[in-house]
C-alpha cells in the first residue's frame, strides 16, 4: 500500500464536537493510508498536526483502541494497528457468517420503501468506485451496509457487525484499492441487491458469500504478497455456510 500525504488533515472548528472531529479525522487517515500500520501514534505530533489539545487526542486513540484500529506497545506507546493474515482470515470468515444472515433476514423484514433506499445508495456507491474515490467509496460502503442494519430486524446481529466493521473497512480499502477489483465488487453488490428486491433469500445468501470470498481473496493476497507469506483461503469455511 502506498502512504498518502497527510497535510490536508488538520481539524477546523466545526459545530460537531471537537473529539468527534479528531475521532472521525483520525480514522480516516487509517482507512485512506494517510497512517500506515505500524506507525507510531505520538500524542505530540498529532497535537500539533491536527491543531487541537493533547486530551482530544488521547480520547480519540483510546475510542480507535477499542475499534480494533489503534494498538498500545509497552515502552512505545501508540500505534496503527497491525492486521496479519490469520486476524484477516478470521475477519473474513466471521464476516461471511453474519453478513450472509444479515442479508437474508433483510429479504424478509425490509420494507419496500428501505429495499428502495438500499438500490439508491448502491447506485451512489456506484458512481464513486467508478471514480476510484476511496474515502468516498468507504463512507458509502458504510452507508449501504448501515442500511442493511436497519432493515434487517435483528439488533444483535447487526451490532455483532458492527463491531467489526471498522477493520473490515481497513481490510475493504486493501481489496478495493487493487486493480479494477472496484468493477467486481459493483457486479457482486448488485447481484446482492437484486436478490433482495426479488425477496429470494437463497439468493441473497449466495450472493453475498461470493462477494465476501472475492473480496477475501484479493485482500488476503495483496497482504500475503507483502509479508511474503503463502495465501490463506477461508473457501471451504465459508463454503460449507448455510
Amino acid at each position: 500500500m502506498l502512504r498518502q500525504p497527510l497535510d490536508t488533515i488538520k481539524i477546523e472548528r466545526q459545530n460537531i464536537t471537537l473529539r468527534e472531529k479528531v475521532l472521525t479525522t483520525l480514522r480516516k487517515a487509517i482507512l485512506n493510508f494517510q497512517l500506515l500500520p505500524g506507525d507510531r501514534l505520538v500524542e505530540r505530533d498529532l497535537c500539533e498536526l491536527l491543531g487541537v489539545s493533547r486530551t482530544s487526542v488521547r480520547e480519540a486513540l483510546r475510542h480507535l483502541e477499542s475499534e480494533g484500529l489503534v494498538e498500545y506497545l509497552a515502552n512505545k506507546g501508540p500505534i496503527v494497528a497491525k492486521i496479519t493474515l490469520e486476524d484477516a482470515k478470521e475477519i473474513y470468515e466471521v464476516r461471511a457468517s453474519l453478513e450472509s444472515l444479515i442479508v437474508q433476514l433483510y429479504c424478509i423484514n425490509a420494507s419496500d420503501k428501505q429495499i428502495a433506499q438500499l438500490e439508491a445508495m448502491l447506485n451512489l456507491l456506484t458512481r464513486r468506485l467508478s471514480d476510484s474515490d476511496l474515502p468516498n467509496i468507504v463512507e458509502s460502503v458504510n452507508d449501504f451496509y448501515n442500511l442493511l442494519f436497519e432493515g434487517c430486524g435483528n439488533r444483535t446481529a447487526a451490532q455483532s457487525l458492527k463491531q467489526l466493521q471498522a477493520r473490515i473497512n481497513l481490510l475493504r480499502a486493501t481489496s478495493v484499492s487493487q486493480k479494477d477489483r472496484y468493477q467486481a465488487s459493483i457486479e457482486e453488490m448488485n447481484a446482492i441487491v437484486k436478490a433482495i428486491k426479488e425477496r429470494d433469500l437463497v439468493a441473497a445468501h449466495q450472493a453475498c458469500i461470493i462477494h465476501v470470498k472475492n473480496a477475501s481473496e484479493v485482500a488476503l493476497k495483496a497482504m500475503a504478497e507483502k509479508e511474503g507469506q503463502p495465501v490463506p483461503s477461508i473457501f471451504e469455511a465459508i463454503s460449507d455456510l448455510r
